[in-house]
């Protein structure tokens, strides 16, 4: 196990894609609300702390607008939100950037917690809940040292018509829908 310097460090995003073969039962583990959540680190490009973040109106309430990166302008997730936890800032919180479908993006979250290696054998598939089959984000579920880790793939936290809307290819009309059924679905949970 690699322990992560202080929280977060930056990481070549070479190392991760070279290496794919070997990186393949690597993860890395954060915590949203002391739950341990970990993302295969192929996903992985950078781990970074918070810097300024540049609002941007209309954006979903998860999306907490966009920073520079690499001379690219990133849209930043905040992944408590996008869970549907109570809005938090801390001191521990960082930005995992990830590559998706050609775009860069980053994911806010508590904490990082460590890379760690978790076999195969480890991991179990997540329970289906519901008739649409859940949350399609979760891999799996993970038993590591007594720890449960839910294994999740940051590519599909969000939607194809949400990372339309976020990286700019979007329509306004679906957007408007989609942000009623975000209100109706937050009036639903009050």
């Amino acid at each position: 196990m690699e322990k992560l310097n202080n929280f977060y460090e930056e990481y070549d995003e070479y190392d991760f894609i070279d290496d794919a073969d070997i990186q393949s039962d690597k993860y890395l583990t954060f915590f949203v609300d002391d739950q341990l959540f970990g993302i295969s680190i192929s996903q992985v490009v950078q781990i970074s702390g918070m810097q300024e973040v540049t609002e941007v109106p209309e954006f979903p309430k998860y999306v907490k607008g966009v920073i520079s990166f690499r001379d690219t302008i990133i849209p930043l997730i905040d992944v408590r939100i996008r869970l549907k936890k109570e809005e938090i800032v801390s001191e521990r919180q960082c930005i995992i950037i990830t590559h998706i479908d050609g775009t860069y993006m980053g994911f806010i979250v508590d904490s990082v917690n460590e890379v760690t290696d978790i076999p195969h054998e480890n991991i179990t598939d997540p329970p289906q809940v519901g008739s649409d089959g859940g949350n399609s984000y979760i891999n799996g579920i993970a038993r590591l040292n007594d720890k449960i880790i839910i294994l999740i793939d940051l590519n599909k936290i969000l939607n194809e018509k949400e990372i339309d809307f976020i990286t700019g290819g979007y329509d306004e009309e679906e957007q408007v829908e989609g942000q009623e059924e975000e209100q109706e679905e937050e009036h639903e949970n009050e």
